[in-house]
């Protein structure tokens, strides 16, 4: 006999785990199915594994610059045995804690691999056992995988993707990243660091290209500072693994040596062949449609994060899992404009950015004025010998509005949030005093500067 839920959610990263938390705090019976681990690709294999590699790498730089600052530390080292030991006990701390959290919340926790097999109907197999549950709402949360070439097929060994990189066995000698987007650029941060030889080899004509081109320069520039190549334009053709290390072989004739490929190209959606048949969704290419309240075209069932492809970001799924956990509940929310949701970049130095680029709206043939703060101006990253950074506000003079902040530097990412509650208006700056000294200050330079004549007016 199947078992009953008001709502099931297929997926426990960071989308599904908060759209069934959500349910459950509204008082509806919520199950949550995950396949693998609790946290999803983010907290197992991506967000978290990443962010404390590069924890490390970071520290290991700085404590190699110490002497600037006065501190003489006579050797600066990575011992990756113990890295990697502190990589895992990171995640294994955090899942415990997720499993805390669905107990106190009451959610029902399945381990299994789950099929909707009609609407309203699940099928979740585990260790050859099927467990049937019936629904009265699905929330489809099952994520991404990396997209793997066709000509450099994946092998775990000498040609790995994010999953393998964040967990290798012994520090590579030289690694070859293809693809400067996001995934790219912090693996080749973290590996130059710790003393790999990194090459980057992007198709596009700079690293991340969905950002604004100044952006890219400064990136490439620090880049070259840590030891890592930086070739844009180009693309891996083939991998010859027959030598040791692998040669790659780009389209222009050149070979580059090295002991890992890293192939970073995006990510691809993952869903059952038979939830999709059995429920005859339509889909996007690879990706479940949905409306603007998060539902797709069967009515009662819902998709959001990787899924979907909207953001490929863990807080815009968490962003769109609080619209369909509301919506399959009993409300009726939408989402809103998704250039809101930050976006951010864990590299040497940070990179953030929420709302419109300049270049997109130059491209969109908006009239706007861009203000500019830097860090060199400002008291506290001179005193922590963090000189490289810039914040650009953007305004829309016709409209006399902030649509856009892009920032640059140490500590830039924990400013993307802050960044977007600039948006849309003019009021709140003068309002807010800025403590000193901070980097927060750069953006109240940026913003002064873009809203000018505006700020002296209303004196």
């Amino acid at each position: 006999m199947a078992e009953r839920f008001d709502v099931v959610v297929i997926g426990a990263g960071p989308g599904g785990f908060r759209a069934a938390r959500r349910c459950a705090q509204r008082g509806v019976s919520t199950a949550i199915v995950e396949k693998e681990f609790v946290g999803g690709t983010c907290l197992n294999w991506g967000c978290i594994p990443s962010k404390t590699l590069l924890a490390s790498a970071h520290l290991l730089l700085r404590a190699r610059h110490a002497g600037d600052m006065g501190i003489d530390i006579p050797s600066a080292t990575p011992n990756w045995a113990k890295i990697q030991q502190r990589r895992e006990t990171i995640v294994t701390g955090i899942r415990k804690g997720m499993q805390g959290t669905m107990k106190a919340n009451k959610m029902t926790h399945i381990e299994g691999r789950a099929v909707v097999a009609a609407p309203g109907r699940i099928r979740v197999q585990s260790n050859g056992q099927t467990r049937d549950l019936e629904a009265g709402k699905i929330i489809l949360a099952t994520g991404s995988e990396s997209i793997e070439l066709r000509s450099i097929p994946f092998d775990g060994q000498t040609i790995i993707s994010s999953k393998e990189a964040l967990s290798l066995p012994q520090m590579p000698k030289s690694m070859l990243i293809v693809g400067g987007g996001v995934i790219g650029c912090e693996m080749a941060c973290a590996y130059a660091a710790f003393g790999t030889k990194v090459t980057i080899v992007e198709a596009l004509e700079r690293l991340l290209p969905m950002e604004d081109s100044w952006i890219s320069r400064i990136l490439e520039r620090e880049f070259k500072t840590l030891g890592i190549d930086a070739i844009t334009g180009r693309k891996v053709m083939s991998v010859d693994r027959s030598t040791s290390p692998a040669k790659a072989n780009l389209d222009n004739g050149q070979a580059i040596a090295a002991e890992k490929v890293l192939v970073a190209v995006g990510r691809r959606a993952t869903i059952d062949k038979e939830t999709v048949d059995a429920l005859k969704l339509e889909m996007n290419g690879p990706l479940i449609k949905i409306n603007h309240k998060l539902e797709t075209s069967v009515p009662g069932v819902y998709a959001l994060g990787d899924v979907v492809g909207t953001t490929y970001l863990a807080h815009g799924a968490t962003a769109e899992a609080e619209v369909a956990a509301a919506n399959a509940t009993g409300n009726n929310e939408e989402m809103q404009d998704y250039s809101l949701i930050p976006r951010v970049v864990f590299t040497f130095p940070e990179v953030a950015s929420v709302g419109k680029t300049e270049e997109k709206c130059q491209a969109a043939g908006m009239d706007i004025a861009i203000g500019k703060g830097f860090y060199r101006a400002n008291g506290r990253p001179i005193a922590e010998n963090e000189l490289t950074g810039q914040f650009h506000a953007v305004r829309d003079k016709s409209i006399n509005e902030l649509v856009g902040i892009s920032m640059v530097g140490h500590m830039a990412t924990e400013f993307a949030a802050f960044a977007r509650t600039l948006l849309g208006t003019v009021e709140p700056i003068r309002k807010i005093t800025f403590p000193h000294p901070t980097i927060s200050e750069t953006i109240e330079d940026a913003v002064h500067e873009a809203l000018g004549e505006l700020l002296l007016e209303e004196c």
